[in-house]
C-alpha cells in the first residue's frame, strides 16, 4: 500500500524545565501572563508530523512518501530520512526561506508549552497531490498550513482517494464548519481525547455523529492508552509499560506510524493499534520524535512481552 503523508516538516527546539508549570500560573491574573522560565537542558531535534510518522513507518519496514515544503536548510535532514528509507522526492524546498520550527518547554510533569514558527510549511498549498505522477492509496493530512489542509482533503475527494484526518494542533484555528466539511468522507480521523472534545464542541456532533461521517475514529489517551470505534465496534488499546519517560514530544505520531504500518499490510484493528502503542513508548523512553530505534527482531521481542497475540506479526515483520 502506498501511503502519502502531508504535514508539517521542521526543526524541534527541545528544552527542559526543572520544576512544574502549575506551580508558576495564577489562574487570577492569565489575563496578563508574563512568565519566562530558566531551563536546564536545550537539544535540536529533526521533527514535524509528517516526517516523524514516515519515520516510524520506515523503521517498521515501509517505504512512506512525504509531500511537504521546506526550507533551504533541509539538505541535512533530507540525508537523514533517506538513508532511513522515507521517500522525500515530493518535498520541495522553498529558496530563501528557512525550514519551520518548533519551540517547545517541557516541565517535570511531561506538561509542555510550545510555540511554532511556519516558515516553509507556509507554502504547503503550492503542492497538489492531483499533480502527482503516482496517486496514492491512502493520503495523510495532518497538521499543517490551514489553506493545505482544506486544499489536500477536498482533492482527495475529486479524486476518490482514502485519506486520514488528523487535524492535530490545527483544532485551535479551524472553525466547526471547516472541521465537519473535511471530516466528511474521511475513512479516519485521528485525534487525541482534548482535540476531540473541541472537535464535538465545534461541530456540535457527539461520537456517534461523527462515526456518520468517518469510517474510522481514532483516539487517542495518553496512559490511559487509546479507543477506536468502527462500524459499531470499539477496540481499546491499551499503553505498554515504559522503560522510563525522557520525551512525550512525537509520541502521538509513533503510533500514528506504527497503526499505519499494520493497516498498509493488512491486519485487524487491534494489532494495527498495538503496534503503535509499542512504537509510541519505544518514541517516549528517547529525547526527541526521531531518536528510538529498533530492529524487527527487538521489537517483536518487546511486543511479545506486552500483548498476546504476537504470533501474527511474523509475517508482517519479515
Amino acid at each position: 500500500m502506498d501511503i502519502l503523508l502531508t504535514g508539517s516538516v521542521a526543526y524541534d527546539y527541545l528544552m527542559t524545565f526543572p520544576g512544574h508549570f502549575k506551580e508558576q500560573i495564577l489562574p487570577e491574573r492569565l489575563g496578563s501572563i508574563s512568565l519566562s522560565f530558566l531551563v536546564d537542558a536545550m537539544s535540536k531535534q529533526r521533527g514535524g508530523v509528517a516526517p516523524n510518522i514516515a519515520y516510524t513507518m520506515a523503521l517498521l519496514g515501509r517505504k512512506p512518501r512525504v509531500m511537504a515544503t521546506v526550507g533551504e536548510d533541509f539538505a541535512e535532514y533530507r540525508a537523514w530520512l533517506d538513508s532511513k528509507g522515507v521517500d522525500t522526492s515530493l518535498m520541495k524546498v522553498i529558496p530563501s526561506v528557512f525550514t519551520a520550527s518548533f519551540f517547545a518547554t517541557t516541565d517535570q510533569n511531561s506538561a509542555q508549552i510550545a510555540s511554532f514558527y511556519p516558515g516553509a510549511m507556509g507554502h504547503s498549498a503550492s503542492q497538489s497531490i492531483k499533480e502527482l505522477d503516482k496517486k496514492p492509496d491512502l493520503v495523510v493530512v495532518s497538521p499543517s498550513a490551514p489553506d493545505a489542509m482544506m486544499k489536500f482533503p477536498a482533492e482527495c475527494r475529486d479524486l476518490g482517494i482514502p485519506y486520514l484526518y488528523d487535524p492535530g494542533q490545527q483544532v485551535l484555528r479551524l472553525e466547526g464548519d471547516e472541521l465537519a466539511r473535511d471530516m466528511e468522507g474521511a475513512y479516519f480521523l485521528f485525534c487525541n481525547d482534548y482535540e476531540f472534545g473541541l472537535i464535538s464542541k465545534k461541530t456540535g456532533w457527539s461520537l456517534d455523529q461523527i462515526l456518520n461521517h468517518v469510517k474510522v475514529l481514532v483516539i487517542t489517551r495518553g496512559k490511559d492508552g487509546a479507543d477506536l470505534y468502527t462500524d459499531g465496534i470499539s477496540v481499546h488499546i491499551p499503553t505498554v509499560p515504559e522503560d522510563k519517560i525522557v520525551d512525550p514530544t512525537g509520541v502521538g505520531d509513533a503510533f500514528r506510524g506504527g497503526f499505519l504500518s499494520g493497516y498498509a499490510h493488512g491486519l485487524d484493528w487491534k494489532l494495527c493499534g498495538e503496534i503503535g502503542s509499542l512504537a509510541a513508548v519505544y518514541c517516549l523512553e528517547q529525547n526527541g520524535p526521531q531518536s528510538h530505534s529498533y530492529s524487527k527482531q527487538e521489537f517483536l521481542s518487546r511486543f511479545r512481552k506486552s500483548f498476546d497475540d504476537a504470533g501474527k506479526l511474523d509475517e508482517f515483520l519479515k
